[in-house]
């Protein structure tokens, strides 16, 4: 089992929170995938797997500021 550190998940994101939330998302795009384009299918979580590639700095995101509604 492999365990991350909250020091870890924000190293590359500046927060801890919006580390997991990238990771979430991540793990989200590599479950929409067909199993044979998914990469290394079948040995570790997907969850796993986008913690380990977000803690890596293997994935790139930019925030978008959502438009207020109402204005």
């Amino acid at each position: 089992m492999i365990v991350f550190v909250p020091k870890d998940v924000a190293k590359n994101t500046g927060s801890k929170y919006l580390g997991v939330l990238v990771a979430a998302k991540y793990a989200r795009e590599l479950n929409a995938l067909p199993l044979e384009a998914a990469p290394e299918p079948g040995r570790e979580k997907l969850t796993t797997r986008a913690l380990g590639a977000q803690t890596g700095g293997d994935i790139e995101f930019r925030l978008i500021n959502r438009r207020k509604k109402g204005l």
